[in-house]
């Protein structure tokens, strides 16, 4: 594994990366420069009271980046709350809420003051108040779904709330009311993909017209126009985040895609894919939406999770099966993903977020 020195005393640096290691119950914290890609371990955040691993640690960050929540999905099932401080990006343990379920996903809605939750095995979405204090609250409404829901996510405006449901093919569609803290059906109920696709991870553009989703079990990614002022899908295009193959043959493994995420900007998107531990990248058209294919590039081993950094510089890329994270620099033309540095985190790392402060 290629090391790194630490940033120069001097150097400044605003930007933070929160890693989720599920196998080490823990939260490994890196400085990163934007503009360098350079980062540098700042601390190692052990879960308190939290023995048993759980499959996988996903993190969520509040609006305003002063807290950061962390779902345990060892029984009890919990969500753990650290306050960020925001000069040296340290973590400091606020306290403990109840979740619903073993939890494979966690979002808060715009305002910060509910926690979104979704259960694959317990085929389940959930809403949980947050305390002033930054703490979750017992979940106030518990909706069955279909089968695995993988996600459960706010519209830009915060008025609708989609849940993945990757076993059958479907995303639910929900009204959600801010002021009152509920949710409900919206019409119609749910989006349908073609089968076997597997919806499990989505992504809103910018400008708030387009959705992006990535399936796990076809790799397919799945570009609809967005009605926001009634919540609705329509599909525009299909895609894949498949490498070829050997000699620039067909790929022949059985995908198992798991992440994506936009630039800032819009202008490029990427996915992760397991199978091959390869990030594909694409250029986005801001007025249609659609996507164009710029090719993968390998990464770590088996790539659940990856993010991209508030000034739109810096991919950071995860490794379950490598304990590691490895940093690009994405090229503000072309989007290309070049190579910087790979750095050691805890055991099965699957879940990144960056936090950015003036």
């Amino acid at each position: 594994m290629v090391m790194t020195s630490l940033l120069a005393s001097g150097a400044h640096a605003d930007t933070f990366a929160y890693v989720g290691n599920a196998d080490s119950n823990d939260i490994s914290v890196f400085r990163i420069e934007p503009a360098s890609g350079k980062a540098e371990a700042v601390q190692t955040v052990a879960f308190p009271g939290v023995d048993k691993p759980g499959s996988s640690t996903p993190l969520a960050l509040s609006p305003d980046h002063a807290v950061l929540f962390a779902g345990v999905r060892a029984q009890p099932y919990t969500v753990l709350s650290f306050a960020i401080d925001a000069k040296s990006g340290r973590l400091t343990y606020r306290g403990s809420g109840p979740l619903a379920d073993s939890m494979a996903n966690i979002a808060t809605d715009r305002t910060g003051k509910f926690l979104f939750s979704a259960s694959y095995g317990g085929n389940k979405v959930a809403l949980n108040p947050i305390g002033a204090d930054g703490i979750v609250q017992a979940p106030t409404d518990v909706i069955p779904t279909g089968l695995n829901a993988h996600a459960f996510l706010p519209s830009p405006d915060n008025h609708f709330v989609f849940a993945t449901n990757l076993g059958s093919d479907q995303i639910l569609s929900f009204r959600f009311d801010a002021a009152a803290g509920t949710l409900t059906p919206n019409d119609p109920a749910a989006i349908k993909v073609a089968e076997k696709n597997g919806p499990r991870h989505l992504m809103f553009h910018p400008n708030g017209k387009f959705v992006y989703l990535v399936n796990e079990l076809s790799a397919n990614l799945l570009v609809f126009s967005y009605d926001a002022a009634q919540g609705t899908w329509q599909q525009i295009q299909q895609a894949s985040a498949l490498p070829p193959g050997p000699d620039d043959k067909p790929f022949d493994g059985k995908p198992w895609a798991a992440d994506i995420h936009l630039t800032p900007d819009g202008r490029f998107l990427y996915a992760s894919e397991r199978t091959s531990s390869t990030i594909a990248a694409f250029k986005v058209d801001g007025e249609s939406g659609k996507i164009t294919p710029l090719g993968s590039v390998p990464t770590e081993k088996q790539p659940r999770g990856f993010a991209i950094d508030p000034s739109g510089h810096v991919l950071a890329a995860l490794g379950e099966l490598s304990n590691a994270m490895s940093v690009y620099r994405i090229d503000q033309a072309s989007g290309a993903l070049k190579l910087l540095q790979s750095y050691p985190v805890g055991k099965k790392p699957n879940w990144v977020e960056f936090a950015s402060f003036p």
